[in-house]
C-alpha cells in the first residue's frame, strides 16, 4: 500500500516515517521528552495518520509512542535529581530564583506536582520540561512515575486515536483542539497562580507569626 500523503506541517515527517518507521516515533518522542528540540506531537500524529492508512499498526504505535514517552520523562527526571538542585543554588539568584523561593516551589510542587506532571504533557514547552523540573524540585520519584504515566496515556491515546480517524484531516482537527485547550491551559494556569500566591501568602504570615 502506498503512503497517504501527510497534510500540511506533517509532510516534513514523511521522509522519516517511510525509512525509519517505529523507531522514528520512538526515538524522536524520547528524545523531546527530556528536553531536546524535537517534533514529538507532530511525529505521533503523522504516524497515527499512517496507521489508518495501514502503513503502520496503530497498537504498536500508541505503545512505542507511550514507552517512549514514560522513559524520556524520567532521563529529564535524573537529569533534574542529579544536577538541577546544585545548578538552581548557584545560578538561580541571577533570575531571582533565591534560596527561600526555590523552597516554596519545592514546597508547592510537592503537594500540587501530579496535576501538573499531568496537565504539561499537552502544553509545548512544559512537556519537554516537566521532568527536569519534577526531578529539580525533589518530587518523589514513585509519584512522578504514577502522574507521568497517566499524562502519557491519555496524550498517546488523543493524539493516535484521532489521527488514525481522521487521516488527512488531522491538521484541521488539531488546529481545532488545541484552540479550546488554550482556554483549558489558561483555566489551569489561572488556578495554579492562584494556589501559588495563596501559599506564599499563608508562608509570610506564619513567619510573621
Amino acid at each position: 500500500m502506498s503512503a497517504p500523503p501527510l497534510p500540511g506541517p506533517l509532510a516534513h515527517l514523511a521522509p522519516l516515517l517511510e525509512h525509519y518507521g517505529y523507531w522514528a516515533v520512538g526515538a524522536v518522542v524520547l528524545v523531546e521528552d527530556f528536553g531536546v528540540p524535537a517534533p514529538g506531537e507532530t511525529i505521533l500524529l503523522a504516524a497515527g495518520v499512517y496507521a489508518g492508512a495501514g502503513r503502520l499498526n496503530v497498537v504498536a504505535v500508541a505503545v512505542i509512542a507511550f514507552v517512549a514517552a514514560v522513559v524520556g520523562d524520567n532521563i529529564g527526571y535524573l537529569i533534574g535529581r542529579v544536577g538541577g538542585r546544585a545548578f538552581v543554588h548557584r545560578w538561580g539568584k541571577y533570575v531571582f530564583l533565591t534560596p527561600e523561593r526555590f523552597a516554596a516551589a519545592e514546597e508547592f510542587f510537592a503537594r500540587h506536582g501530579g496535576k501538573i506532571v499531568t496537565v504539561a504533557r499537552f502544553i509545548e514547552g512544559l512537556r519537554q520540561a516537566n521532568g527536569i523540573i519534577a526531578g529539580t524540585t525533589g518530587m518523589p520519584w514513585p509519584r512522578f512515575l504514577a502522574f507521568n504515566a497517566l499524562g502519557a496515556a491519555l496524550w498517546v491515546g488523543l493524539w493516535t486515536t484521532l489521527a488514525y480517524l481522521a487521516g488527512s484531516h488531522i491538521t484541521t482537527i488539531y488546529a481545532e483542539v488545541n484552540r479550546y485547550l488554550l482556554y483549558v491551559v489558561i483555566a489551569v494556569a489561572v488556578v495554579l497562580a492562584g494556589l501559588v500566591v495563596r501559599h506564599v501568602v499563608r508562608r509570610r504570615r506564619a513567619r510573621t507569626a
